[in-house]
């Protein structure tokens, strides 16, 4: 049997990230997706998807994308019912992400930045953002954001480390 659902679309809010009681984070987000073809009167409708996603991956998707932000989702449906409240049951159906993918630069969204998704154009007047990712380098603010930026040499990739 196959339950698998692959998706793009635009975060409808930013993703509310939570944590489990055992520390586990999870976050809860909606992506908008244009449907394919136009209604009666010619404009295009979206649906609203509910995602969740659990771990890193929730913990990269709150930190880096924000309302508005292009995302990719591939996962699988879930339905799940719960009593509220009220003690009226509640059935829910979303998408368990296995992986988001982050298919703009961030800020891009706000109209600054590449909307046709052929490559990551870095801002020059963006600070650093302090985060050492897990390095001891105390001395942040050097770091430089494109590493390619003071070497004028071309840069050699084989057809093997393209991702497409």
């Amino acid at each position: 049997m196959l339950n698998r659902v692959v998706l793009a679309g635009r975060l409808t809010k930013d993703p509310d990230l939570r944590y489990t009681p055992n520390g586990v984070a999870v976050a809860n987000f909606t992506i908008a997706v244009n449907r394919p073809f136009s209604n009666n009167s010619g404009d295009r409708d979206a649906d609203f998807i509910n995602c969740v996603v659990w771990r890193r991956a929730a913990e990269n998707l709150a930190n880096f994308m924000s309302k508005g932000s292009l995302v990719g989702v591939d996962g699988r449906l879930q339905s799940r019912s719960f009593d509220n409240q009220e003690g009226k049951r509640v059935f829910v159906t979303e998408v368990v992400a296995d992986s988001v993918q982050f298919l703009e630069s961030k800020g891009a969204s706000q109209g600054g930045g590449n909307r046709g998704g052929s490559g990551f154009q870095p801002n020059q007047n963006q600070q650093p953002s302090g985060n050492n990712f897990g390095s001891n380098n105390s001395n942040n603010n050097q770091r430089n954001d494109d590493p390619f930026a003071d070497n004028g040499e071309p840069i050699d990739i084989s057809d093997d480390d393209l991702p497409f």
